[in-house]
């Protein structure tokens, strides 16, 4: 595919002019690495004169739900430690006996578990990290398991403490250990982030609190909440950290030998696996808008204005990394642009 710079970078300064984020970053490539990239925008609208760099720090929001819940997982399924098809409450002493120990990894992972659809954390179970993770295994469900697919943050949250549990160590190292140093992604890691890192972070909504965007302190109340590591959000990173873990995902065959997990987690991550329900889903990932089929292109957001596409059909991916809750939590403006850079980067 010939790729069209020039409409790419034309819709992203658009997207600037109309404040739909004050900056963005964006690379499309292959297995073998980059085709295109740039840089539009300021990295703050209060300092008009810093412009928005390739290597700028962003609130990957729900990315995190991938660069951490999802590796992690495909880490521990690959080693054995997981049989996805198993009750959880087979071997999860925490929730044998409760409601959740009826639902299957897979399920979460599908979005088809039945557990409550909003996080609510400090409404529900007060603020103290035991209490809400003691809440949260706890809880009733809302539906039966398998009846229906329903996005819900929870299912990440519950992923990434069972993933402590198998693994004995907490998701953010787990993360670290299995995927993160392997592939060389050396600025991605949870939040708060130190003074020195977090001036080259893009900011994004404005803390009440204190009257000033939030700059490496994660956006999500859930991670706040939980020290800025869980499963919903909280990791923060750049442009080429997401390009080497994309580019893994497309070819691992020939290098990175002590990254956790390998093609066979990514392909049964990247087909359908909800059957006949709707909307269909693979393990986390989402097919792209009008792309299920031939197209097979794969999708994960994040709420603060981050994006990446990949598609083993068409062997290529894509990134766009903005700070768009800098001015709204409107999703709108920012899914056509989502969409309209989507189209210019695969057939």
């Amino acid at each position: 595919m010939t790729y069209d710079n020039g409409r790419i970078e034309a819709l992203l300064d658009e997207g600037v002019r109309d404040k739909v984020y004050p900056g963005a970053v964006w690379a499309v490539g292959d297995a073998t690495g980059f085709r295109l990239r740039g840089a539009t925008g300021v990295l703050d609208p209060d300092e008009p004169d810093v412009p928005m760099r390739p290597d700028t720090v962003f609130d990957a929001a729900s990315l995190t739900k991938i660069l951490a819940v999802w590796s992690s997982i495909g880490a521990l399924w690959e080693d054995g430690s997981l049989d996805l098809d198993q009750p959880l409450g087979n071997f999860w002493p925490e929730v044998t006996g409760h409601p959740l120990g009826a639902v299957t990894a897979q399920q979460l992972l599908t979005h088809t578990a039945g557990v409550p659809l909003r996080a609510q954390l400090r409404n529900l179970y007060g603020t103290n990290p035991d209490d809400v993770r003691t809440g949260v295994l706890h809880e009733q469900l809302q539906r039966a398991p398998g009846e229906a697919v329903e996005y819900t943050d929870r299912a990440a949250l519950i992923l990434g403490y069972l993933a402590e549990h198998l693994s004995g160590k907490r998701l953010d190292q787990l993360a670290t250990e299995r995927t993160w140093r392997p592939l060389g992604m050396r600025s991605t890691r949870f939040g708060p982030l130190s003074d020195e890192i977090a001036a080259h972070c893009a900011p994004t909504e404005l803390d009440q609190d204190t009257d000033t965007h939030l700059k490496g302190t994660a956006h999500d109340f859930s991670a706040r909440l939980l020290g800025g590591v869980c499963g919903i959000a909280g990791a923060f990173t750049v442009l080429n950290d997401l390009v080497a873990f994309l580019r893994y995902l497309l070819d691992n065959s020939t290098c990175h030998a002590d990254v956790g997990f390998s093609t066979q987690w990514t392909t049964r991550s990247l087909t359908v696996q909800t059957g006949e329900l709707q909307p269909t889903r693979g393990l986390f990932w989402h097919p792209a808008p009008g792309t299920v089929g031939e197209q097979d292109v794969w999708v994960h957001y994040g709420f603060t204005g981050t994006g990446m596409w990949i598609s083993p059909v068409q062997r290529r991916w894509a990134v766009l990394l903005t700070n768009k809750l800098y001015y709204t939590r409107d999703r709108g403006p920012l899914t056509e642009v989502r969409n309209a850079f989507r189209e210019n980067t695969f057939r």
